[in-house]
């Protein structure tokens, strides 16, 4: 039965192991609402709906309107929390090179590791009654190192009660964006260095110091053999040198980047620029096994002083850390 109407809304919602969304979802299902006028709207835009509250468009309206009452007040953390994650995911190159996210309750984890050599890697025929070849999985020796990212948001009520929330809606994506760039350069530095557990890239040098050639780059595909190599990351002076190539300047993948800014490489392979990328470097990757992403929960926004009011201080973060699956399923390309 449809009731989004008549939830009282709480600061116990947050104050659980699940999200505000989640415990809204709870007491609110979505599936109550299949062949309504409101069947694509979530719990939490059900609630905003409740309260009139326009979040978005020319007609969007002042932040005051969340502070109308009490109930209404208790949305404004999540309104901040899913505008930072938007600007988050705007943009961010994380999804395009992590195989796999791993979401703990703690700030301790342990990934698992597969050594296998090249004998490993092969499936072998095993006759009847004799010993069948095995994989050993276990527990990585060091455990996963989890850095807290955060921006401070400073401003007091009285100041930002009639401002837009559409032009709000664009400061705190800023603030993902900034979080999402953090995320990106540690897990750009665990491709290189490992994390922590004796697992660095193997590197191989371009055949001339400061030269970066069409060679270069097939070494660096034909290296990857079991794995596959379908994603690049280049800092901005190899991204350079990459599309001066005769290769890179292929008619048909010139004209995509000119009519779309995707750079299309000739080995097949995803690439990306990032100054994350230390200069003079191209790393390589199998993005299907080569890095796993480990969250200790989502988009964390002090609902305490939001919802009092008392804007002065409040800090919004995001824990994260990076881990290799397959060690030898990225390689680092030095120019």
């Amino acid at each position: 039965m449809a009731n989004f109407d008549n939830i009282k809304l709480e600061k116990g919602l947050y104050q659980t192991n699940s999200s505000f969304t989640s415990e809204l979802e709870r007491l609110d299902p979505s599936e109550n609402y299949k062949g309504t006028e409101l069947e694509n709207l979530d719990a939490f835009q059900r609630q905003l709906k409740r309260f009139d509250i326009r979040v978005s468009g020319p007609d969007s309206d002042v932040i005051e309107k969340f502070f109308a009452t009490s109930d209404s007040a208790t949305l404004f953390p999540e309104y901040i929390s899913r505008a930072v994650r938007q600007g988050m995911e705007e943009n961010n190159i994380l999804p395009r090179i992590v195989a796999t996210t791993t979401k703990i309750d703690g700030m301790d984890y342990r990934s698992i590791a597969t050594a296998m050599t090249d004998d490993d890697k092969e499936l072998k025929n095993v006759s009847e009654g004799a010993f069948i070849p095995q994989t050993d999985i276990k527990t990585q020796e060091n455990l996963i190192r989890l850095n807290k990212r955060g921006r401070m948001l400073v401003a007091s009520y009285e100041a930002i009660r009639f401002q837009h929330l559409d032009v709000f809606t664009v400061t705190l994506k800023q603030i993902g964006a900034y979080i999402a760039r953090s995320q990106l350069k540690d897990a750009i530095d665990v491709l290189i260095n490992g994390d922590g557990n004796n697992n660095p890239a193997s590197t191989l040098s371009a055949s001339s110091s400061g030269t970066l050639t069409y060679n270069d780059i097939i070494s660096l595909w034909n290296s990857f053999d079991p794995y596959e190599l379908n994603t690049m990351i280049a800092s901005p002076d190899v991204a350079a040198k990459l599309l001066s190539l005769a290769e890179f300047r292929d008619s048909l993948a010139n004209l995509d980047f000119h009519a779309t800014g995707k750079m299309i490489t000739p080995v097949g392979a995803d690439l990306m620029k990032s100054s994350a990328v230390p200069s003079g470097k191209l790393i390589g990757l199998d993005k299907k096994c080569a890095l796993e992403m480990v969250t200790a929960g989502d988009v964390m926004t002090q609902y305490d002083k939001l919802i009092d009011r008392q804007l002065e201080r409040a800090a919004i973060t995001s824990i994260a850390g990076f881990s290799k699956i397959f060690t030898d399923a990225s390689k680092v390309l030095t120019v």
